[in-house]
């Protein structure tokens, strides 16, 4: 009895010990639940550039909010290194040197290589059809819109994934230098926009222009050009477009649903683990309801303050000018469509999406405008 008591007092742990070691075993499986949270090195680093200038731009800005949603979603072992436009190579450029891996990403709009296919200017600069930008990014990725999308990147032979976010507001027709009513008051003038508004107001006899958004106040103060659009009140007062006009007419259809397009290359995007792929997409989705939020505050107090500080006039585009803008989509359209196949099955899937859709949502939508006018009198004359 003495020896069996000597070996089990051997074999049995004590308290002290056996708390200690349950201790060390409890710390190392926290240890293991908590490693995979834990990034392992350097973060991955992807490069952009911008089609837009650093400093005081929205849309540089709203290029680095959706840098700093990747950033957070992932933790920070994802990072996206913004550069300014120019940085690397010119916006035209932008496309290819993203396809070519000389960056990784890019943030611009389609209608910036609208040169190498018309259909790139149907996502985000084409006929309305009754939608906003925020129908047609609906078409994009519900409507069969992203496949066709696809086909024509394939098209112009560009190697990259690509991401929309930010529905923009319509835009405005623009800066000129009186108040235009009349289809006659714009004919012949020169005008500066891009995409296929080119064709539209061409179709209007307006004698169009492209140029980057840079040179278009310069180009206005020289008289290279008459009148000009860019994209809204903020961009438009930040390029100093208040100082070479006092009469800025809003709402228009030349461009009236357009986003922006992250492309990111095939061959980073096929090198990043599944998570990293989704926070890159999810990211787009998460700023394309920042941004605009963001724009609808900002564009609206810079119009307070190009109104109340610029002394600036302010118009809505008259029904007039509006009806002939669509015309001329009309004919573009039609033109297009003749001698394009691929073309035509676009604008085909757009106006099939937006006869369904936009039934319901027109019929459906009150007249918000009647709301915000029993509140504050006829818009016209209300002060902001």
């Amino acid at each position: 009895m003495i020896k069996e008591k000597k070996s089990l007092k051997g074999k049995i742990p004590s308290r002290r010990k056996f708390f200690k070691a349950a201790a060390a075993t409890g710390a190392a499986a926290t240890a293991a639940v908590a490693m995979p949270n834990i990034a392992f090195g350097a973060p991955q680093t992807l490069k952009m550039q911008a089609a837009w200038p650093s400093g005081a731009n929205i849309f540089f800005e709203m290029a680095g909010d959706y840098c700093k949603m990747v950033s957070d979603m992932s933790g920070g072992s994802l990072k996206i290194d913004l550069q300014p436009v120019g940085a690397v190579v010119k916006t035209s450029e932008i496309g290819q040197a993203v396809s070519s891996g000389a960056v990784d990403m890019g943030h611009w709009v389609t209608a910036y290589w609208y040169g190498k296919n018309p259909a790139a200017s149907l996502f985000g600069t084409g006929p309305s059809y009754g939608m906003s930008s925020q129908e047609v990014m609906g078409w994009m990725e519900y409507g069969g819109g992203r496949k066709l999308y696809e086909e024509t990147i394939a098209k112009v032979g560009f190697d990259y994934t690509g991401v929309f976010h930010m529905p923009m507001p319509a835009q405005p027709f623009g800066w000129f230098k009186k108040n235009v009513t009349k289809v006659s008051d714009v004919k012949g003038m020169k005008y500066r926009t891009v995409g296929l508004a080119t064709n539209v107001l061409t179709a209007m006899g307006m004698v169009v222009r492209q140029l980057p958004g840079g040179e278009i106040q310069p180009a206005m103060k020289t008289g290279l050009i008459e009148a000009a659009e860019f994209n809204n009140p903020t961009s438009d007062s930040q390029f100093g477009m208040q100082d070479v006009s006092k009469h800025y007419h809003l709402g228009s259809f030349h461009q009236s649903q357009e986003m922006f397009e992250i492309p990111i290359n095939n061959k980073t995007f096929n090198s990043l683990s599944p998570a990293n792929k989704a926070i890159l997409k999810n990211a787009a989705y998460a700023a394309n309801t920042d941004n605009y939020f963001k724009a609808l505050v900002r564009y609206s107090a810079d119009l307070s303050k190009l109104m109340n500080q610029h002394k600036v006039n302010v118009y809505q585009t008259s029904d007039e000018i509006l009806a002939q803008q669509l015309k001329g989509w009309d004919k573009v359209i039609g033109d297009f469509t003749k001698k394009d196949a691929f073309f035509k099955k676009v604008v085909d899937s757009q106006k099939a999406y937006a006869k369904r859709v936009m039934k319901y949502l027109l019929m459906n939508q009150p007249n918000y405008k009647l709301a915000y006018e029993n509140e504050f009198g006829p818009i016209g004359k209300v002060k902001i």
